[in-house]
């Protein structure tokens, strides 16, 4: 038997309840952006923006989540939520963007686990600088790589180690948070209430956290992503709930408490993980050292949860016939694994690529909400799209969504729209394959037009890189 055969006859691996659902969408969630929030935050605004920011973002992103909830509930004949809605509602092309789109900002998102990693080790090893470092990039590298043979023993593997994670990475978040609000000055806390003066307007304030608050809560689509496995359908959109309701309350804490620690400016200029050094400054050096192994433990789990979820989305998209057949290949333990090298592959390139910015961490946090904003607007407007016609809640908070979301666009500033143009313009190579696999025409009226305006975005983006209207 051929090993395509031994592939196509695989036995389907056990279905996922919807404990280890829930578990997944936090582990996805409780990942690297939590750590850097009080600093990230703190460069862009005080108490007031920030309450703003956590409201918004928080609203938004649970319209989103009931979005994904009703749409598994609705729709349970499409699988990887993300990437099957865009294409359900919006064509083969749109949704082949969908699905690459999602699966780049996973890759790139998966580089700031190791920059921040190698930061963290970087204040005691200053070889490692902030993670940017020729060394600190080599050995980023030697991680991905033994991650790529783990994750290639079995998902189900993986995703045990993965619930061992997360609840091992909450702890040390909780810790902080209690220790902060015993070590909370009120003083320090009103005297950063309505911002420094480089801040700007409250709006600027709010505009500014958006796609640091968008970071930080994906993964609320990650039960939708893995549906195809679920025992249960109705245990997708559960999941999806539960798990954003779970971890909501627990970034914004880490982001307020911060506040009555030390002054704006201070934290501003924090090293990642910022929140070692808030925890630092109030309980002393153990502070530091506790939080960096916290932060230690849930970089490692969020990576590994990120790469399944990346993984299965173009192993999902093969299948459906939108992306080459070989991403479509999975092994006796159902295991991707051409995915999963493309996805090992596109995220040491962009690890390589930090070299040349002058933020890697900001640079690739941005990056990565800036990909995912594309998917997750499509898949809010396809719920408006199916709810249309009737009134009621699944209109209301479908149409809620999507105008967060494009918001969000729209708070990310055109320097990132331009950059995930030159991302995903190159990708439609993809997209030619498949289509020539099949046989078919390669571009149908609509689709041409909606190349050329992807190839449009992407040299607008190198000439903006080129002369430098904007940089890494």
């Amino acid at each position: 038997m051929t090993q395509v055969d031994a592939e196509t006859k695989a036995p389907p691996a056990a279905k996922l309840t919807l404990l280890t659902l829930t578990t997944m969408v936090v582990g996805s969630m409780v990942g690297a952006g939590v750590f850097s929030l009080p600093s990230r935050f703190a460069q862009e605004t005080g108490v007031a923006g920030a309450l703003i920011a956590w409201a918004v973002a928080g609203t938004g992103m649970l319209m989103l989540a009931f979005v994904f909830q009703r749409l598994a509930i609705s729709r349970p004949d499409l699988d990887a939520g993300v990437y099957a809605y865009a294409k359900a509602g919006f064509g083969e092309y749109l949704g082949f963007f969908s699905a690459f789109g999602y699966w780049a900002s996973a890759c790139v998102g998966n580089v700031t686990y190791w920059v921040l990693i190698m930061s963290t080790i970087g204040a005691i090893a200053p070889a490692l600088g902030d993670g940017d470092t020729v060394l600190a990039i080599v050995l980023s590298s030697v991680g991905l790589w033994s991650f790529f043979f783990l994750i290639r023993r079995g998902v189900k593997e993986a995703a045990a180690i993965n619930r061992i994670v997360t609840v091992a990475k909450i702890v040390p978040i909780l810790v902080f948070i209690i220790l902060a609000l015993f070590y909370l000055n009120p003083h320090v806390f009103a005297e950063n209430f309505g911002g420094a003066d480089y801040a700007g307007s409250l709006f600027q304030q709010v505009k500014g956290t958006m796609l640091a608050t968008v970071f930080v809560f994906l993964g609320v689509e990650g039960a939708s992503v893995y549906s195809r496995h679920a025992k249960r359908r109705e245990d997708v959109g559960r999941a999806t709930v539960l798990g954003f309701l779970s971890v909501f309350a627990v970034f914004a804490s880490v982001t307020i408490v911060s506040y009555g620690i030390m002054p704006m400016g201070e934290i501003a200029e924090l090293r990642q993980p910022s929140m070692a050094g808030v925890l630092e400054h109030a309980v002393g050096t153990w502070g530091q050292v506790f939080v960096s192994v916290g932060l230690i433990v849930s970089v490692l789990g969020a990576y590994l949860a990120w790469t399944l979820m990346s993984a299965e989305v173009l192993f999902v998209a093969a299948k459906d016939e939108d992306m080459p057949r070989f991403l479509g290949r999975s092994t006796s333990a159902d295991v991707p694994v051409p995915a999963l090298l493309m996805t090992t592959l596109l995220t040491q390139v962009v690890l390589v690529v930090t070299l040349f910015s002058d933020d890697a961490f900001n640079f690739a946090l941005d990056l990565t909400s800036a990909l995912t904003l594309i998917p997750f607007l499509l898949a809010a407007a396809f719920a408006v799209k199916i709810a249309r016609g009737r009134l009621g809640g699944d209109l209301a908070i479908a149409s809620l969504a999507t105008v967060y979301t494009a918001f969000l666009l729209y708070a990310a500033g055109l320097k990132f729209i331009l950059v995930s143009f030159i991302i995903y313009a190159p990708a439609t190579a993809l997209f030619v394959m498949a289509r020539r696999e099949q046989g078919r025409r390669l571009f149908s009226p609509r689709e041409l037009v909606i190349l050329a305006v992807s190839i449009a975005g992407a040299i607008l983006g190198i000439v903006a890189l080129a002369v430098g209207w904007i940089s890494l």
